[in-house]
């Protein structure tokens, strides 16, 4: 359980979409300071005192580095920054999934390494966002790369919740964003979505399942193969 008053958080990706809601709600949860995280930290359009502009490239090592001296007093991290191309997985061609797995993988693992000490110092959390794509192959290299994220959210949490520091993995359908602008789907709202995140951070929760695609496809996960993706095959036939 992670209460969020007087916390310094994290948010990379905190320009648009999601991760620019979380900077918001965050301010009205009482949190002491948000690094908001961007590639252009000029982008970051959230005025408030408590929010600092941090140029953070998640896939850039040296960036990464400078932004964990920068902000060496953060508690919570939230690993929000993300991409996706969608590429077959067995395209020739691997550069897709490769960039994916740059952004969506290696990106919240080397953030995480990076503030980690300041994080398990202060008894703090980790957020990973990840999709209902991580549990359902529809989304070729993407689902591939938020897969690999689940599986390295687990890990995470093995290794650090013996250490104090609460791992929360993140779970959700399509979110209304500018990502999803051509998807003819029910979405969730941004709002919704920050909402349910952290009020399952400050409930203790391990896992957020923000709609119910994400609870229908998790609650499905003990089928067997065959049975899960007959109709997806079927369809696709």
């Amino acid at each position: 359980m992670t209460s969020l008053t007087d916390q310094t958080v994290l948010v990379t990706g905190a320009n648009r979409g999601v991760g620019r809601e979380f900077v918001r709600q965050l301010l009205d949860r009482g949190v002491a300071k948000v690094y908001a995280g961007a590639r252009n930290p000029r982008s970051i359009t959230v005025t408030d005192p408590r929010v600092e502009p941090l140029q953070l490239d998640v896939t850039d090592a040296q960036s990464v580095a400078q932004a964990a001296e920068i902000a060496g007093d953060v508690s919570i991290v939230i690993n929000n920054a993300g991409i996706s191309l969608v590429a077959q997985i067995l395209s020739a061609d691997d550069s897709t999934l490769r960039q994916e797995l740059e952004v969506n993988l290696f990106g919240p693992l080397a953030v995480t390494s990076a503030f980690v000490d300041g994080v398990v110092e202060r008894s703090g959390a980790v957020v990973n966002v990840a999709s209902v794509m991580s549990w359902v192959a529809l989304g070729g290299s993407y689902s591939a790369s938020k897969a690999a994220l689940w599986s390295a959210t687990d890990s995470m949490r093995v290794e650090l919740a013996p250490r104090g520091v609460q791992v929360v993995g993140v779970y959700m359908g399509y979110v209304d964003t500018d990502m999803t602008a051509g998807v003819d789907a029910p979405k969730v709202s941004v709002d919704d979505v920050v909402l349910q995140v952290l009020d399952g951070l400050e409930a203790g929760d391990s896992e957020i399942l923000v709609d119910e695609a994400a609870r229908q496809v998790r609650a499905g996960l003990h089928l067997p193969v065959r049975e899960r993706y007959e109709a997806i095959i079927a369809a696709n036939s």
